[in-house]
């Protein structure tokens, strides 16, 4: 696995915060101008620290991308979380569409997610984080599916479960690239073939 590239982890509140506003700086950078953007030089500037604070953390632009992509894979893990505990308390008609459009607003709500995921910024170990994040994304959706009582907790839902949620990442993905809003030529067909798997798998 590659090896994380920040250097260290801030201890102190005020460090911690400081490292929050340099964050923000890249992200916003990164949804204006591109992955090319983050240099150290310009997040240090729009961040309004110096490039030696920043480089005590995040030393070059990989580790400043790295950073952004942990902090978006999280988002979006934790809203997965969020529907696993709703789920188990709510009975929903269609959480096929309840979650594609859910995870299609975090993509039109993030556009430096967009610029990290849909261009060329990717380094080996954000791909590797991926792989995993994928992974929990895929155990989140059988999670929902179960807690809804429409599939069983066994192996044979999980790997549909994962069959489905990288199917739908895939196509998500397209349709952001196509357009920023999301292209519903692809969003809407997305939910229908989904809905259609879920009814078979039922």
């Amino acid at each position: 696995m590659t090896e994380p590239r920040p250097r260290r982890v801030p201890r102190q509140a005020r460090a911690r915060e400081k490292l929050a506003r340099v964050l923000e700086a890249a992200d916003r950078l990164l949804a204006e101008e591109g992955v090319e953007a983050l240099t150290t030089t310009r997040v240090a500037a729009a961040a309004g620290v110096s490039v030696g604070a920043l480089y005590q953390y995040l030393p070059d632009r990989d580790a400043i991308t790295e950073a952004l992509a942990d902090g978006y894979l999280a988002r979006l893990e934790d809203l997965m979380t969020a529907f696993a505990e709703q789920a188990a308390k709510e009975t929903w008609d269609d959480p096929v569409g309840l979650l594609v459009d859910a995870f299609a607003g975090l993509y039109r709500a993030e556009p430096g997610f967009r610029a990290l995921w849909l261009g060329r910024g990717l380094t080996e170990a954000t791909r590797e984080a991926d792989v995993a994040h994928k992974r929990v994304m895929a155990t989140g959706v059988h999670r929902v599916l179960v807690a809804q009582r429409l599939l069983r907790d066994d192996e044979a839902a999980a790997t549909a479960c994962r069959t489905a949620f990288l199917a739908a990442d895939a196509v998500i993905q397209e349709a952001f690239r196509a357009d920023p809003e999301g292209a519903a030529e692809l969003l809407d067909p997305l939910k229908a073939m989904l809905r259609a798997y879920l009814e078979r798998l039922v």
